[in-house]
Formats: structure tokens, C-alpha cells, sequence
């Protein structure tokens, strides 16, 4: 049975009961983006490398057909066996079928955003399969049965004090040492044994090239070479929007993912999987999940060049205030917004809400998403497709009811202005959203429109003397 959705407003009510939690947070993801504006800023073409992503994402989105054929091709050739998944369902098939065909009950898993959007562990876990993820951050959400809250950052949401109670009870860590060096070390030999007995490994892609028919992963703890060099068999799994033409491209990507993520000139592994290794199975299996419609959608195409950074996540000012885990969805933040409500409009028609539209998002995107002007666009079209609340929708309608009259918008402006003053209590409530953070202004004597006939002839006057 599924758990009950709990929309972003309620559960970021819900984060923000923890003042000092929410404000370290706030603090924390703010960090990472200064280290990302330092990092960027040091590259005289910044702007050159993230136009030329761009225009390479577009061309692959352009002609995705051709270059999905092109690498199936390559991708045979260099002995992969390769899998065309429609849904998550099938993908999750298709990766259980590989393992029951093996014999094995244990998997290594390296991070793969994919797998969460396909609940994956979940179905591996119901057929009894026992997997592993090998990610810091990851095992330590899976220890604690919660989804990750950040793409790059998984248990960002998380204090040392946090970590170190979840080690002490699922690994025997001593109980209150809560020193980073010690807790890794624990983890490290945790993980040591899995990489050791699993056969078999699955990875995520982060870009797959059509031109030579191989994937590259990125990661900064060498998990995923851990795993997949000591196993039988790999499993990659990947949207097809992970395509790029050339290898000579990958250098632009490179140089872009890990500063727009975490600062870094470059991850620490960039690792290349082209071939298996003799006598072992290298699978790869690629999945629509939605992403052919999201394609099929000129205001929304572009949300499919994401390379997955999470810059956008960093900078915006409600993810960082309102947590991962209020977002309901395998990614998070301004770029989940866009990407959700093509997979499910009525159950994640709250997202593109959960925005100021300050634009921080586009700013920082390192492939050109115009993330802040899908998140306005998606609210149209959930609007116009009845995926808001009725009491929202009425409102509107009251609301447009009252700027497109004159008459009635000076009526409901003097209506305001008076109980503001003198029955405070019927806008001063609990019933009154904007009263439950903020204090209400002080009501003016008399609106702009009231003052403009008064001054307005006399200010046009002083102008033309």
C-alpha cells in the first residue's frame, strides 16, 4: 500500500517546525552554491561551455531517434547487451530478469537517479532481492528507510549527530561519536564486504555517447568502479536523454557538471564503461518513462537536457527552506518541478507552485533550462486542465472578477482599507494565510487611485513648468 501524498506546502510547514534545522540547511546548500559561483568564475568561458551544452542538448533532443539508434549499434558491437524499457514497470523487469537469470539475491548499487523515479529497491526488495547502495549518502538514507532529499547531496537534509545515531544502530558504531572521519571509516568497511560478495553491480549514466557506444559515470567515492569491477555482471540504467553525439563533447559536460554542482574542477572519478570485461556481462537498459511525451512538449522540452547537478536545488530559496523531502518525488527542487507534473499532472500538480520565480534556477543551470518559465507555464496548464483546488480556482475567479471592474475594485479596496482598521480580527487569523508568517500592514488612509485624482493634475503641471 502506498503511503498518502503529502503536498509541499504541508510537509514544508511541517520542516520548518525545526528553526535551527531549516536555517543550517538554508545555510548549507547556500555554501555549496558560493562554491559553485567561485568555481564557474574562474573560467573565463563559463558562458561559452554552458551555450555550447545547451546547443548539444538540443540537438541531441532534435534528433534523438538517430542517435538512440547509433548507439544500440556501437553498444553491440563492443559486446553489451542492450534493453528498451517504455515504462518504469518494464525497466524494473528487465533489471529483476537479469538477476533471477544469474541465480544471485544481492545487488551493488551506485547512485541512479532513474532507479529512484522507478522505485526500483522497492520492487527488487518485494522479490526478495537484498540491495546495497554503496553511495555514502544513499546507505545512509536507506539505513534509515527515507528517500533521498538532493540528487548530488542525498543526505543533505541530515546533521553528523543524525548519522552517527543511524551507524550506532544499524552498525554498531559507538554510541554519541559523532566525528565525520570515524563515521566514514565505518561505513567504508560496511561497504568493503558488499563489493567484495555482490555479483552483481548496477550504475546509473551520466552521459552515454553515441559515436563509440560507451557510458560514463561520474562519481567522488569510486563506489561505482568498486562495485562494478569486483562483480559479474553491470546493469547501467539510463533515460534516453542521457545521450550526447561524440566523446569530444564530454569535455563540455565535464567541465560544467561538477562546478555546477558542488565546486569541484572535476568529480574525482569519471570513469568510461565500454566493453565487458572477459567472461562478464555489461547490460544497459534504456527507459522512456515519460520522457518521449515530455519530448512531444514544445514549453517543456528543454527540461530533458538536465544533466543532473542540482544547482538549481542549491540556490532556490524554497527548496533550501523547505526541504527535499517535501517535494514528494524522486528529484527534487525547481527542476523536479518541471519534470513531475509530465508523469502525473493531478498527483504533482502542487510542485510548480513551490516557487517564487526569482529566476535563480535558469541563472545557474549549467545546460540553459529555462527552469523558471516552465515552472510559470506548467502552473497554466494545470490551471487550465483542472488539476488546482477548487477553493484556489474560485479565488482566482473572485479575484479576476475585481481587477477587471473598476467599480467593484474600488469598492473591495474601501471594504479592506476599513476592516483592516477598525475589525482588525477578520483578516488577522489563522483562516489568513499571509497572517500565519508575516504581520498585516498597516492600512493607507486612502488608495493610490484616490490620491492620484488629488495629486495627479497638480504633479503634471510642476512637470511641463
Amino acid at each position: 500500500m502506498k503511503a498518502k501524498i503529502i503536498e509541499h506546502s504541508e510537509a514544508a510547514t511541517n520542516f520548518n517546525k525545526d528553526i535551527k534545522r531549516v536555517d543550517w540547511h538554508d545555510e548549507t546548500l547556500w555554501f555549496v552554491r558560493e562554491k559553485r559561483d567561485k568555481a564557474a568564475f574562474q573560467i573565463p568561458e563559463w558562458e561559452l561551455l554552458r551555450e555550447t551544452a545547451s546547443k548539444i542538448k538540443n540537438n541531441v533532443l532534435s534528433n534523438i531517434h538517430n542517435y538512440l539508434v547509433e548507439f544500440e549499434s556501437n553498444a553491440l558491437k563492443n559486446g553489451i547487451i542492450v534493453h528498451w524499457a517504455a515504462d518504469a514497470d518494464e525497466h524494473n523487469k528487465i533489471v529483476h530478469s537479469i538477476i533471477e537469470n544469474h541465480g544471485v539475491k544481492q545487488m551493488v548499487k551506485s547512485k541512479s537517479m532513474l532507479t529512484e523515479e522507478c522505485h526500483l529497491n522497492e520492487y527488487l526488495s518485494e522479490k526478495g532481492i537484498d540491495v546495497i547502495d554503496s553511495d555514502l549518502g544513499e546507505r545512509i538514507v536507506q539505513l534509515r528507510k527515507e528517500p533521498p532529499s538532493h540528487i548530488v547531496l542525498p543526505a543533505i537534509h541530515l546533521k553528523k549527530e543524525d548519522v552517527s545515531e543511524t551507524f550506532h544502530e544499524h552498525l554498531g558504531t559507538e554510541k554519541g561519536n559523532n566525528d565525520p572521519q570515524y563515521l566514514t571509516e565505518a561505513a567504508r568497511m560496511h561497504l568493503r564486504d558488499t563489493f567484495l560478495t555482490r555479483k552483481v553491480a548496477l550504475t546509473g549514466v551520466n552521459f552515454a555517447i553515441a559515436e563509440t557506444g560507451e557510458i560514463v559515470v561520474c562519481t567522488n567515492e569510486g563506489n561505482a568502479d568498486m562495485g562494478v569491477h569486483l562483480a559479474d555482471v553491470h546493469i547501467a540504467c539510463m533515460g534516453f536523454e542521457k545521450l550526447i553525439p561524440q566523446r569530444k563533447h564530454l569535455g563540455v559536460f565535464l567541465r560544467l557538471l561538477a562546478r555546477s554542482a558542488t565546486g569541484q574542477p572535476i568529480t574525482t572519478f569519471s570513469s568510461h564503461f565500454k566493453t565487458p570485461r572477459d567472461g562478464k556481462e555489461m547490460h544497459i537498459v534504456i527507459v522512456d518513462n515519460g520522457r518521449s511525451t515530455q519530448l512531444g512538449r514544445e514549453d517543456f522540452r528543454n527540461s530533458l537536457k538536465c544533466i543532473r547537478c542540482g544547482a538549481c536545488m542549491n540556490t532556490c530559496p524554497v527548496y533550501r527552506r523547505s526541504g527535499g523531502h517535501s517535494y514528494h518525488n524522486a528529484v527534487a527542487g525547481p527542476i523536479g518541478s518541471i519534470l513531475a507534473p509530465n508523469l502525473d499532472m493531478s498527483k504533482n500538480a502542487d510542485l510548480p507552485f513551490a516557487s517564487t520565480l526569482c529566476g535563480s534556477c535558469t541563472n545557474v543551470c549549467p545546460v540553459k533550462i529555462d527552469i523558471h518559465e516552465q515552472l510559470y507555464k506548467w502552473r497554466q496548464v494545470l490551471v487550465k486542465e483542472g488539476h488546482t483546488p477548487t477553493t484556489k480556482t474560485m479565488a482566482m475567479k473572485g479575484m479576476a472578477t475585481v481587477l477587471a471592474n473598476p467599480m467593484v475594485f474600488d469598492l473591495a479596496g474601501k471594504a479592506g482599507r476599513f476592516a483592516m482598521k477598525n475589525i482588525p480580527a477578520v483578516v488577522n487569523n489563522s483562516l489568513n494565510p499571509w497572517y500565519k508568517q508575516r504581520e498585516m500592514p498597516t492600512p493607507p488612509e486612502e488608495s493610490f487611485r484616490e490620491w492620484y485624482k488629488k495629486n495627479g493634475k497638480e504633479s503634471k503641471d510642476k512637470h511641463h513648468e
